[in-house]
């Protein structure tokens, strides 16, 4: 066994190397580059206050500051990346020349955000370079040059410092390119609107939308047969925004989908976890055009066949039962009726987002949450946990009652999933065992 461990990691490192020699080759004479190739970011700052501007709403689209401001400071770095090879931490992104970007030209920036080769080697997917490919030249110009506008931060960080071995390899991501990363810019359709080509281009460029709202493969890689058909996301569920009648975006306007975008709430689903993130930091900064612009698209798309989920049978005593229990621990928000609190606490009735993956529920119920902060939506309702209070089955029972009231029917959640999700978010036991 040890004998064919070795002769397949050599077999693997050979393959990488070639993988790399083509995919560096491919990748630097692919697309042109028109950026300069001399001043350093930590050397230059736009005096093109309008370039500034325009780059301020690119990073915004791009939804930059999510993944690149923790405690450190303004895009220093420093948020981990759960995978399911390993732990990421995200870059600092600052003109700090020593530990940010500072020492990238214009041209290292392109080859970075457009073909994933970074000053450290290859990018992993995690970083969207994937969608990121779709930025036009002048929207890459734009956002260099609000960045030379950004304060350096000096913060060290080990981007890779929690991939195991093979994953740490980032010679590896060239052989991951080669087979599935198209480093093609974004192509109008002729026989579409503006607004309809514009709201593609959010959606697979700057939104990199399907990096959690499409599935992945055992490589990590989008299926494209299923784009934008809902995927997991480490410990939340993006759901499918597809106009699938049943589980994804079916009875919702364009005009819905800006207010969502906007707001984080369309009225009846409520943002939370990283798609609150994801508003507070990028789309809510939209311009109303482009919001709509996005709707617009996605309810051109043609529906998944994600099918209609089954309801639950629950008899008549777990529902009276489960109805005194939704009253004491849920009504005070979500209202008796299921009908939540508009613009604030998300409605349990005509709410699609319940019915299909369960696990956004779980962690709702496990560790709370939080919607999104914006400017039209000042008020930020939070979400408490009640791992405290009840244990695995009683999660799961009121889970189930939501998903098949008020109008629902979905399948019922089980214990085993939610003991799952609790080991995993590392959630608090019950206190003791609740009497209801």
């Amino acid at each position: 066994m040890a004998k064919w461990i070795k002769i397949a990691g050599g077999v693997v490192v050979i393959a990488a190397v070639g993988a790399g020699v083509w995919a560096w080759d491919s990748l630097n004479t692919g697309r042109s580059k028109v950026a300069g190739d001399s001043v350093t970011l930590a050397e230059f700052t736009s005096e093109d206050a309008e370039a500034v501007e325009r780059g301020e709403y690119v990073m915004r689209m791009g939804d930059c500051a999510a993944c690149h401001t923790r405690e450190a400071g303004e895009f220093a770095g420093g948020y981990e990346i759960a995978t399911p090879f390993g732990t990421l931490v995200s870059s600092n992104i600052t003109p700090d020349a020593e530990t940010g970007i500072g020492g990238m030209t214009e041209k290292d920036f392109f080859n970075a955000l457009r073909q994933g080769i970074g000053q450290h080697g290859m990018l992993y997917p995690a970083m969207p370079y994937t969608a990121y490919a779709k930025f036009t030249d002048r929207d890459m110009h734009d956002l260099w040059a609000y960045m030379s506008t950004v304060e350096p931060v000096q913060n060290d960080i080990d981007e890779n410092g929690g991939m195991p071995f093979p994953f740490n390899i980032r010679l590896a991501m060239a052989g991951w390119d080669m087979l599935f990363f198209d480093n093609s810019g974004f192509e109008p359709v002729a026989s579409e609107s503006d607004a309809w080509n514009r709201g593609k281009y959010i959606v697979d460029g700057g939104g990199h939308c399907a990096a959690c709202h499409s599935p992945r493969n055992a490589l990590g890689a989008e299926v494209a047969s299923a784009y934008l058909q809902g995927g997991n996301i480490g410990d939340w569920y993006a759901p499918d925004l597809t106009p699938n009648p049943h589980v994804g975006l079916g009875g919702s306007s364009a005009e819905d989908i800006a207010t969502y975008l906007k707001t984080g709430t369309d009225g009846v689903a409520v943002a939370a976890g990283p798609m609150a993130e994801a508003v507070e930091h990028s789309l809510q900064y939209l311009t109303d055009e482009d919001a709509l612009a996005v709707g617009t698209y996605l309810t051109s798309l043609p529906a998944s066949d994600n099918p209609a989920p089954k309801a639950a049978s629950l008899a008549e005593t777990d529902m009276a039962r489960l109805t005194d229990v939704y009253e004491v621990n849920c009504s005070a928000c979500h209202g008796l009726d299921g009908e939540g609190i508009e613009g604030m606490v998300p409605a349990f009735s005509a709410n699609h987002g319940l019915l299909g993956d369960p696990t956004n529920m779980i962690h709702a119920m496990l560790k709370g949450t939080r919607a999104a902060h914006t400017h039209d939506a000042q008020t930020a309702a939070g979400m408490p946990s009640f791992a405290w209070k009840m244990d695995d089955t009683q999660v799961a029972d009121i889970l189930t009652y939501v998903r098949n009231s008020f109008g629902n029917g979905a399948e019922a959640v089980s214990p085993e999933a939610v003991a799952e999700m609790r080991e995993a978010l590392d959630a608090r036991e019950p206190l003791r065992a609740a009497t209801n």
